[in-house]
């Protein structure tokens, strides 16, 4: 009789441990063209594939829902979620966060302005501290724009919730420059038709890594490492570049 209490403890054991590998991760992300976005109910984009693809390959499920970025990284940090992506690395961010060692996009965060502005830009941010910049609220820029506006060298943001209310009050002229991802606002523009009214300052303000970043409150290390192993290998086989290659309408610099 103990025998078979034992029996059948271990089977439960077994039963429980395997239908909790299996268990869905929850991810969360922004509505953020070209890199992830909704059409038809259906959650998109060349970094959602990616994302996909790597968890593919770990045999674990994963559901992935789009949100403003405030409640995502707020998530992140209760344990409400497993992982968000595609986030920049920040120190405040590390106190809640188990970061991916491997860059899941590299990102570069650029100033656009109307097309018949007279703003100049040579690199330094303080040369453009008489003017009014919009950016998504909680959204990092990087270090060297984030602590522009922590130190006042630049006036502190218009914010928005979304990328497209950023390009829509850029277009009515409610701030002079918008700082964005790159390539987030290029498709933003064109889906709007409006390439032809705003231009990109140069240079790019910087050239940015993000991430996979999975909650310390869920203690995902063990998913985070076995993530990175599979991105690593995808990125040596060359199926990390066909994929961006097949995905995306912009050209991307992958190193």
């Amino acid at each position: 009789m103990k025998k078979n209490i034992i029996r059948f403890s271990c089977l439960g054991l077994m039963i429980y441990a395997a239908s909790a590998i299996s268990a869905p991760l929850e991810l969360v992300t922004l509505q953020y063209p070209p890199y992830q976005y909704e059409e038809n109910g259906q959650t998109k984009g060349f970094v959602v594939e990616i994302v996909k693809e790597v968890f593919r390959r770990m045999q674990q499920p994963v559901n992935i829902t789009l949100m403003p970025w405030t409640r995502s990284i707020k998530m992140i940090e209760d344990g409400t979620a497993d992982a968000v992506f595609t986030a920049y690395k920040t120190a405040e961010r590390e106190v809640f966060a188990d970061y991916s060692k491997e860059v899941l996009m590299p990102q570069a965060v650029s100033l656009f302005v109307l097309k018949e502005s007279n703003i100049k830009f040579d690199g330094d941010l303080q040369k453009l501290a008489n003017y009014s910049f919009g950016a998504v609220n909680k959204v990092s820029y990087g270090d060297v724009f984030d602590n522009a506006v922590k130190s006042k060298l630049i006036k502190a943001p218009d914010v928005t919730y979304t990328g497209e209310q950023n390009v829509e009050k850029l277009l009515a002229k409610r701030f002079d420059i918008l700082v964005s991802n790159k390539y987030g606002a290029l498709d933003i523009l064109r889906r709007k038709g409006a390439e032809h009214k705003v231009k990109e300052l140069a240079p790019e303000v910087q050239a940015i890594p993000s991430y996979m970043a999975f909650s310390k409150k869920r203690n995902l290390r063990a998913i985070r490492d076995k993530f990175d192993e599979i991105l690593s290998a995808m990125k040596k086989d060359g199926s990390y570049q066909r994929m961006i290659a097949s995905q995306s309408s912009v050209e991307l610099k992958i190193k």
